[in-house]
Protein backbone atom coordinates (compact mmCIF):
# COMPACT_ATOMS: atom_id res chain seq x y z
CA UNK A 1 0.00 0.00 0.00
CA UNK A 2 1.18 3.23 -0.55
CA UNK A 3 0.91 5.60 2.12
CA UNK A 4 1.65 8.80 0.57
CA UNK A 5 -0.95 8.10 -2.40
CA UNK A 6 -3.44 7.57 0.36
CA UNK A 7 -2.28 10.77 2.39
CA UNK A 8 -2.67 12.66 -1.31
CA UNK A 9 -6.10 11.65 -2.21
CA UNK A 10 -7.32 12.16 1.55
CA UNK A 11 -6.52 16.04 0.78
CA UNK A 12 -8.22 15.65 -2.92
CA UNK A 13 -11.11 14.71 -1.12
CA UNK A 14 -10.70 17.73 1.51
CA UNK A 15 -11.50 14.65 4.35
CA UNK A 16 -8.26 16.76 6.24
CA UNK A 17 -9.26 14.96 9.50
CA UNK A 18 -8.88 11.82 8.09
CA UNK A 19 -5.27 12.78 6.91
CA UNK A 20 -4.09 14.50 9.90
CA UNK A 21 -5.04 11.49 11.81
CA UNK A 22 -3.08 9.35 9.59
CA UNK A 23 -0.14 11.30 8.88
CA UNK A 24 0.19 11.48 12.84
CA UNK A 25 -0.32 7.76 13.19
CA UNK A 26 2.26 6.58 10.09
CA UNK A 27 4.68 9.35 11.79
CA UNK A 28 4.23 7.44 15.61
CA UNK A 29 4.00 3.80 14.30
CA UNK A 30 0.50 3.67 15.70
CA UNK A 31 -1.56 2.39 12.24
CA UNK A 32 1.06 -1.23 13.06
CA UNK A 33 -0.63 -1.48 16.66
CA UNK A 34 -4.28 -1.42 15.21
CA UNK A 35 -6.57 -3.99 13.27
CA UNK A 36 -7.89 -2.94 9.71
CA UNK A 37 -11.69 -2.38 11.20
CA UNK A 38 -9.87 -0.17 14.75
CA UNK A 39 -8.10 1.76 12.02
CA UNK A 40 -11.22 2.51 10.23
CA UNK A 41 -12.98 3.65 12.99
CA UNK A 42 -10.16 5.92 13.80
CA UNK A 43 -9.98 7.51 10.76
CA UNK A 44 -13.72 8.05 10.85
CA UNK A 45 -13.85 9.32 14.27
CA UNK A 46 -11.40 12.16 13.27
CA UNK A 47 -13.27 12.85 10.30
CA UNK A 48 -16.57 13.36 12.51
CA UNK A 49 -14.82 15.29 14.95
CA UNK A 50 -12.73 18.15 12.40
CA UNK A 51 -16.07 18.53 10.79
CA UNK A 52 -18.47 18.92 14.04
CA UNK A 53 -15.70 21.41 15.23
CA UNK A 54 -15.63 23.17 11.76
CA UNK A 55 -19.32 23.61 11.87
CA UNK A 56 -19.65 25.17 15.11
CA UNK A 57 -16.41 27.96 14.75
CA UNK A 58 -18.42 28.66 11.51
CA UNK A 59 -21.71 28.99 13.55
CA UNK A 60 -19.78 31.22 16.02
CA UNK A 61 -18.04 33.54 13.34
CA UNK A 62 -21.65 33.79 11.55
CA UNK A 63 -23.49 34.24 15.26
CA UNK A 64 -21.08 37.62 15.57
CA UNK A 65 -21.49 37.12 19.49
CA UNK A 66 -20.55 40.33 21.80
CA UNK A 67 -18.83 37.98 23.81
CA UNK A 68 -17.15 34.59 23.86
CA UNK A 69 -18.51 32.60 27.16
CA UNK A 70 -17.95 29.37 28.15
CA UNK A 71 -20.65 27.34 30.52
CA UNK A 72 -18.48 26.69 33.29
CA UNK A 73 -17.37 30.32 33.65
CA UNK A 74 -21.28 31.26 34.89
CA UNK A 75 -21.51 32.30 38.33
CA UNK A 76 -24.87 31.00 40.07
CA UNK A 77 -24.26 33.17 43.56
CA UNK A 78 -27.56 33.48 44.71
CA UNK A 79 -26.77 36.92 45.47
CA UNK A 80 -27.45 37.55 41.61
CA UNK A 81 -31.09 35.73 41.38
CA UNK A 82 -29.64 33.39 38.93
CA UNK A 83 -31.47 29.66 39.29
CA UNK A 84 -29.03 27.18 38.33
CA UNK A 85 -31.62 24.48 37.56
CA UNK A 86 -34.03 26.76 34.98
CA UNK A 87 -31.20 27.83 33.77
CA UNK A 88 -29.53 24.56 32.89
CA UNK A 89 -32.47 23.48 31.70
CA UNK A 90 -32.42 26.16 29.07
CA UNK A 91 -28.81 25.03 28.14
CA UNK A 92 -30.08 21.86 26.62
CA UNK A 93 -31.84 24.24 24.35
CA UNK A 94 -35.26 22.60 24.64
CA UNK A 95 -36.91 25.93 24.52
CA UNK A 96 -35.74 26.40 20.95
CA UNK A 97 -37.50 23.03 19.73
CA UNK A 98 -40.66 24.56 21.88
CA UNK A 99 -40.13 27.40 19.75
CA UNK A 100 -40.05 29.62 23.24
CA UNK A 101 -38.54 32.91 24.45
CA UNK A 102 -36.26 33.76 26.66
CA UNK A 103 -36.41 37.40 28.22
CA UNK A 104 -33.17 38.17 30.31
CA UNK A 105 -33.44 41.45 32.93
CA UNK A 106 -31.32 43.23 35.24
CA UNK A 107 -29.15 46.18 35.93
CA UNK A 108 -26.21 47.49 33.72
CA UNK A 109 -23.48 45.12 34.59
CA UNK A 110 -24.91 41.93 35.79
CA UNK A 111 -24.01 39.57 32.88
CA UNK A 112 -27.24 39.76 30.88
CA UNK A 113 -25.35 39.67 28.01
CA UNK A 114 -23.47 37.42 28.77
CA UNK A 115 -26.09 34.86 29.78
CA UNK A 116 -27.92 35.43 26.97
CA UNK A 117 -24.82 34.92 24.73
CA UNK A 118 -23.65 31.47 26.73
CA UNK A 119 -27.33 30.30 25.60
CA UNK A 120 -26.71 31.47 22.13
CA UNK A 121 -23.29 29.52 22.16
CA UNK A 122 -24.66 26.33 23.60
CA UNK A 123 -27.48 26.40 20.67
CA UNK A 124 -24.20 26.80 18.30
CA UNK A 125 -22.44 23.60 19.54
CA UNK A 126 -26.40 21.93 19.36
CA UNK A 127 -26.32 22.49 15.49
CA UNK A 128 -28.83 25.34 15.58
CA UNK A 129 -28.15 29.13 13.50
CA UNK A 130 -27.79 32.09 16.17
CA UNK A 131 -27.53 35.43 15.56
CA UNK A 132 -26.74 38.36 18.16
CA UNK A 133 -27.74 41.79 17.97
CA UNK A 134 -27.07 44.72 19.71
CA UNK A 135 -30.73 46.62 19.47
CA UNK A 136 -29.21 49.91 18.55
CA UNK A 137 -27.60 48.90 15.58
CA UNK A 138 -29.76 46.39 14.43
CA UNK A 139 -32.16 48.97 13.75
CA UNK A 140 -29.95 51.71 12.07
CA UNK A 141 -28.76 48.95 9.54
CA UNK A 142 -32.46 48.33 8.87
CA UNK A 143 -32.66 51.77 8.23
CA UNK A 144 -30.08 52.08 5.90
CA UNK A 145 -31.22 48.92 4.16
CA UNK A 146 -34.45 50.32 3.32
CA UNK A 147 -32.51 53.05 1.26
CA UNK A 148 -30.26 50.67 -0.68
CA UNK A 149 -33.39 48.37 -0.98
CA UNK A 150 -31.71 45.41 0.78
CA UNK A 151 -34.44 45.57 3.83
CA UNK A 152 -36.71 42.72 2.88
CA UNK A 153 -33.15 40.51 2.56
CA UNK A 154 -31.97 41.42 5.67
CA UNK A 155 -35.47 40.75 7.21
CA UNK A 156 -35.47 37.34 5.37
CA UNK A 157 -32.08 36.62 6.72
CA UNK A 158 -33.19 37.40 10.32
CA UNK A 159 -36.28 35.23 9.94
CA UNK A 160 -34.04 32.08 8.86
CA UNK A 161 -32.50 32.24 12.33
CA UNK A 162 -33.15 29.93 14.57
CA UNK A 163 -32.39 31.94 17.41
CA UNK A 164 -31.76 35.59 17.31
CA UNK A 165 -30.53 37.36 20.36
CA UNK A 166 -31.42 41.18 20.76
CA UNK A 167 -29.14 42.37 23.69
CA UNK A 168 -29.42 46.04 25.00
CA UNK A 169 -33.51 46.26 24.57
CA UNK A 170 -34.91 49.67 25.11
CA UNK A 171 -31.88 51.22 25.80
CA UNK A 172 -32.63 53.65 23.67
CA UNK A 173 -36.39 55.09 22.56
CA UNK A 174 -38.40 53.32 20.46
CA UNK A 175 -39.89 55.41 17.54
CA UNK A 176 -42.96 54.03 15.18
CA UNK A 177 -40.79 53.10 12.96
CA UNK A 178 -38.83 51.09 15.06
CA UNK A 179 -41.95 49.41 16.63
CA UNK A 180 -42.94 48.80 13.39
CA UNK A 181 -39.69 46.66 12.17
CA UNK A 182 -39.37 45.07 15.77
CA UNK A 183 -43.08 44.08 15.23
CA UNK A 184 -42.26 42.27 11.56
CA UNK A 185 -39.03 40.81 13.16
CA UNK A 186 -41.00 39.33 16.27
CA UNK A 187 -44.55 38.55 14.06
CA UNK A 188 -42.26 36.51 11.36
CA UNK A 189 -40.46 34.20 13.87
CA UNK A 190 -43.95 33.49 16.23
CA UNK A 191 -44.17 30.06 16.98
CA UNK A 192 -41.67 29.07 14.10
CA UNK A 193 -38.22 30.02 16.52
CA UNK A 194 -36.51 31.65 19.39
CA UNK A 195 -35.76 35.10 20.80
CA UNK A 196 -33.03 35.87 23.68
CA UNK A 197 -33.75 39.02 24.72
CA UNK A 198 -31.14 41.21 27.20
CA UNK A 199 -33.05 44.11 28.66
CA UNK A 200 -32.00 46.73 31.35
CA UNK A 201 -35.48 47.82 31.70
CA UNK A 202 -37.97 45.41 33.75
CA UNK A 203 -40.62 43.59 31.83
CA UNK A 204 -43.41 45.69 33.51
CA UNK A 205 -42.41 48.77 31.97
CA UNK A 206 -42.03 47.72 28.14
CA UNK A 207 -45.50 49.02 27.43
CA UNK A 208 -44.65 52.49 27.85
CA UNK A 209 -41.36 52.21 26.33
CA UNK A 210 -42.84 50.60 23.38
CA UNK A 211 -45.20 53.56 23.45
CA UNK A 212 -47.87 53.33 20.89
CA UNK A 213 -50.67 51.19 22.66
CA UNK A 214 -51.64 48.97 19.50
CA UNK A 215 -47.93 48.10 18.30
CA UNK A 216 -46.88 47.39 21.47
CA UNK A 217 -49.74 44.94 22.66
CA UNK A 218 -48.83 42.97 19.65
CA UNK A 219 -45.27 43.16 20.34
CA UNK A 220 -45.59 42.19 24.38
CA UNK A 221 -48.43 39.24 23.67
CA UNK A 222 -45.91 37.42 21.03
CA UNK A 223 -42.97 37.70 23.23
CA UNK A 224 -43.88 37.22 26.79
CA UNK A 225 -46.29 34.80 26.95
CA UNK A 226 -43.67 32.17 25.27
CA UNK A 227 -41.15 32.91 27.51
CA UNK A 228 -38.89 31.77 30.65
CA UNK A 229 -37.51 34.86 32.73
CA UNK A 230 -34.57 35.80 34.61
CA UNK A 231 -34.51 38.15 36.23
CA UNK A 232 -30.80 39.53 37.81
CA UNK A 233 -29.87 41.04 40.84
CA UNK A 234 -26.65 42.10 42.34
CA UNK A 235 -23.77 44.04 41.85
CA UNK A 236 -22.18 44.90 38.55
CA UNK A 237 -20.16 41.72 37.72
CA UNK A 238 -17.62 44.39 35.64
CA UNK A 239 -17.44 46.62 38.64
CA UNK A 240 -16.12 43.17 40.38
CA UNK A 241 -13.79 41.95 38.23
CA UNK A 242 -12.33 45.49 38.22
CA UNK A 243 -12.49 45.98 41.67
CA UNK A 244 -10.11 41.72 41.58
Amino acid sequence: MNNNSTLEKMKELKLWGMQRYFAASLQTGEHEHTTADELLAFLIDAEYDYKKTKRINTAFKNAKFRYLVNMEDINFNKNRNLDKNIFLRLADCSFITKKENVIITGATGVGKSYLASALGHQACVMGYKVRYFNMSKLFAALKISKADNTYLREMARIEKQDVIILDDFGLHPFDANTCLALLEIIEDRHGKSSTIIASQVPVSRWHELLGEQTLADAILDRIIHTSTRIELQGESMRKKQNQK
